[in-house]
């Protein structure tokens, strides 16, 4: 009898075991890219990050390009998405579609009037908790100077426990040139809001480190 209880009580452990779940390992990437003005001129770099990412995201990983243009928390502003197919074939298949995409996008894209960042950021929160990835970056592609339409209203907490979240060639305005404190200060603003969200954040300028962005 107490050899059954025993084995019973084996048998249980095992299971209790095996219902855990297995760590979630896939990535998601959601990358915003600021169509604003003459930062348009800058998107030949992005489609070399985009590139890049593509090339190093692996089967069940998601990626999701979207554009930042006058009211950015929306899924029509979506240029590209996809979650990476188990075969190879097909998920170079994905990729290449992915890729044709973005292309056609930047050969066509119109400077927006406003530049609607957070609502971006939301949208692409939104996007990868659906997706339900392991690893959650955003990557801004932006000077970072967010404008505005009147009315909208963005003075909203951002929520993303775990979450990094990378800005990329942000370039120096004009103005920062005369005040170097209003690049300093637009850096140090977003860091705050992403932080007190519970995110981690970045900026890279430096091309050469994007693949610890994507790998790490």
């Amino acid at each position: 009898m107490k050899h059954m209880i025993r084995i019973i009580v084996a048998s249980a452990l095992i299971a209790g075991c095996t219902s855990e779940e297995a760590p979630n390992h896939t990535k998601g990437v959601y990358m915003l890219l600021d169509t604003s003005g003459t930062y348009t001129e800058e998107l030949i770099k992005a489609q070399n990050i985009i590139n890049y990412t593509l090339a190093k995201l692996n089967p069940g990983d998601t990626f999701a390009v979207a554009r930042v243009d006058t009211a950015s928390f929306s899924e029509k502003d979506l240029i590209a998405k996809a979650t990476f197919d188990d075969r190879p074939s097909a998920a170079n298949r994905q990729k290449r579609q992915f890729k044709e995409k973005v292309d056609t996008f930047v050969k066509e894209v119109k400077p927006s009037a406003y530049t609607d960042i957070t609502g971006g950021i939301l949208q692409g929160v939104e996007f990868l908790n659906e997706a339900d990835v392991g690893k959650k970056t955003i990557l801004i592609f932006s000077d970072l100077k967010e404008e505005l339409k009147k009315g909208y209203i963005r003075d909203i907490a951002l929520q993303m426990p775990g979450y990094n979240v990378v800005a990329l060639n942000v370039t120096k305005l004009r103005s920062d040139n005369v005040d170097p404190r209003e690049y300093m200060d637009r850096l140090q603003m977003w860091e705050q809001r992403v932080e007190a969200g519970e995110g981690h954040w970045r900026v890279v300028n430096d091309m050469e480190r994007l693949e610890a962005v994507i790998i790490d």
